[in-house]
């Protein structure tokens, strides 16, 4: 049985300055539907919990040895509008220090959906880290490496083979002395590869297929786990669909050169199109800007608009929905009062 130190786990003074009294804390490892499973000093802990819904892989919450009784603030909440209807956000991970956004050096490569990822890294607070998977299968890995990289000076950029462990061992950087790093990418870009080569753990992984370089999914729920380097890992179930909201402040940091010429725009509601003093329409005209960098900007500010307005309204139509039955109960009770 492993224990380790509260700095082992990741522990910082952000998270001691938030103790009172002798509270005893705990880093949560997975969650289930009633309970969680969590990690401290002590060892491993099951923990029961009224709401596992408000809790992420990753957090650290305050327990009494059976139930967990806070949640303390994050560092760090990796999210996102979760897929379907109704609309509501899902956290992905918590105090997370570096996001690495795995993809593969092959046709699942897409720069645009790279962008949308790093979006959501920058609006969580993370460090952004690209890792490019199955290095060995192409003659120029280095040129796939370039090609992300392009995409922002703020993020590091890795092409890995995730089946030799002293290749992956180039990652140890992010995932050492307690750091965090998590995993998020599509299926079958080789995450659970990945996972085993930064853990030593022999997870199942699944081929991809042939006709689209498209994998299955093999990991189906997230997990912390200690890393051989003496971090931990959190790799997370592959996205289909991965929508935005909330992240308009990592959405204007990834394309910070588009949103210093919107902001110098004449008028405060510039739509960039034909308005005057538009200071975006004079960088296209002059060959500053790429109309391809703009239209994706405007892409996904657009989607983190709607779906933060969505999820706005949906947590609006919540809070009537429970007041209506508050109400309700309360009716009941002043009757059954009045019928004693």
């Amino acid at each position: 049985m492993s224990f380790h130190s509260l700095a082992g786990l990741g522990w910082s003074a952000r998270f001691a300055r938030q103790l009172t009294g002798d509270e005893t804390p705990a880093r949560i490892s997975a969650i289930h539907r009633d309970r969680i499973e969590a990690l401290s000093p002590q060892g491993p802990l099951t923990l029961r919990c009224a709401d596992t819904g408000l809790l992420a892989v990753g957090d650290w919450v305050v327990h009494d040895g059976a139930r967990v009784t806070r949640c303390l603030d994050r560092a760090t909440a990796v999210h996102r509008r979760a897929a379907g209807q109704p609309a509501h956000d899902q956290l992905i991970a918590a105090n997370v220090d570096t996001l690495a956004i795995v993809t593969s050096c092959n046709a699942d490569f897409n720069a645009a959906r790279l962008e949308r990822y790093l979006a959501v890294a920058l609006a969580a607070g993370a460090l952004p880290l690209v890792v490019l998977t199955k290095a060995d299968l192409v003659p120029d890995a280095e040129s796939w490496r370039r090609q992300a990289e392009r995409l922002s000076p703020l993020l590091t950029a890795l092409a890995v083979d995730a089946t030799d462990p002293e290749d992956v061992a180039r990652l140890a950087p992010w995932c050492r002395d307690g750091q965090t790093l998590a995993l998020v990418g599509s299926s079958g870009v080789g995450k659970t590869t990945l996972q085993n080569a930064l853990t030593g753990d022999a997870a199942a992984t699944q081929g991809i297929r042939e006709d689209d370089a498209k994998g299955r999914h093999t990991t189906t729920a997230r997990a912390l786990r200690p890393t051989r380097f003496g971090g931990w890992l959190i790799d997370t179930p592959g996205m289909r669909e991965l929508g935005l909201a909330g992240a308009a402040e990592g959405i204007d940091t990834l394309f910070e050169d588009v949103a210093d010429l919107a902001a110098r725009c004449r008028f405060a509601d510039c739509r960039h199109e034909a308005e005057p003093g538009c200071a975006v329409q004079a960088a296209l005209a002059e060959g500053r800007l790429d109309p391809g960098r703009l239209a994706r900007w405007e892409k996904l500010k657009r989607e983190d608009r709607h779906n933060s307005e969505s999820l706005h309204q949906a947590h609006d139509r919540q809070r009537r929905t429970d007041r209506l039955y508050d109400q309700g109960r309360a009716r009941s009770a002043a009757k059954r009062r009045g019928w004693d």
